[in-house]
């Protein structure tokens, strides 16, 4: 008995060891080791942030009980919803334009295809009559995705896509350049001035392509060298209430152009 008992586990071993290995499409991943730096303040926000994200990636529980609240575009009414990171987010709408019906969506530290993640919840179901994009600095930071400047329009031309297939109109937005300040040395390092342009220029042309309204912040924001003047921000990356008085009027021209291409 116990020769069997040897024998029968000889042959499952056997079997297992000439049993196709079960059917997988994707390779195995990849091992990361983190290696960076990310200093005293991004080092705990990040690690704090990276949990939370791998329960919800768009951070859609943030505006989902404000969105639960908002009714419904009273009819005539031109909603306009402001979709960013924290240069939208910490952009006070009733101030910089007041008694317009104008909701902000941004959330600070968002890289794009967060954005994207959480476009259809919101925007889209806030029924605006315009959408705002404005985003992309965050992302060739690399401190929450790793993306090229081709991915990063890709995720804006994603969002655009969802907007016209309901019918929203598109304003797209320049990156605002970036600058070093005494405070902040690691600026231009980290935000890579030249990437920004380069992200800039793809989407002038895509606006330009698909008939899009285009809020062009930087040739107003920029110094010779292509960088944040000093007078409208602090931090080098971004405005203060200097900076959104000179983004405000070409956001409200670009608002206006698309709804009247939206109304035509």
């Amino acid at each position: 008995m116990k020769r069997l008992g040897l024998l029968l586990a000889g042959a499952a071993l056997l079997i297992a060891a000439n049993a196709p290995a079960p059917y997988q499409s994707s390779p195995e991943r990849r091992t990361i080791e983190e290696t960076r730096d990310w200093g005293p303040w991004a080092g705990p926000f990040r690690n704090k942030l990276v949990p939370s994200m791998m329960r919800d990636f768009g951070e859609r529980y943030l505006y989902a009980p404000a969105n639960a609240k908002l009714a419904p575009p009273a009819p005539g009414e031109q909603r306009v919803v402001f979709m960013g990171d924290s240069i939208t987010d910490l952009w006070n709408l009733e101030r910089f334009f007041p008694g317009k019906p104008y909701v902000n969506r941004g959330i600070s530290a968002q890289v794009t295809a967060q954005m994207l993640v959480r476009f259809e919840q919101d925007v889209v179901a806030l029924k605006p009559r315009a959408v705002v994009i404005l985003g992309g600095v965050n992302d060739v930071s690399g401190m929450l995705q790793m993306e090229t400047t081709e991915g990063i329009v890709s995720n804006i031309t994603a969002m655009a896509d969802i907007a016209e297939r309901h019918g929203i109109q598109v304003v797209l937005c320049s990156i605002l350049p970036v600058t070093n300040t005494p405070e902040a040395q690691w600026v231009e390092a980290e935000r890579k001035p030249a990437q920004l342009r380069a992200i800039n220029a793809h989407l002038r042309q895509l606006a330009a392509a698909r008939g899009y309204a285009f809020a062009d912040y930087a040739p107003a924001m920029k110094t010779d060298k292509g960088l944040l003047k000093r007078e409208f921000t602090k931090d080098g990356i971004h405005p203060s209430a200097a900076g959104y008085d000179v983004m405000a009027p070409i956001a409200a021209a670009a608002i206006a152009r698309a709804l009247n291409e939206g109304t035509r």
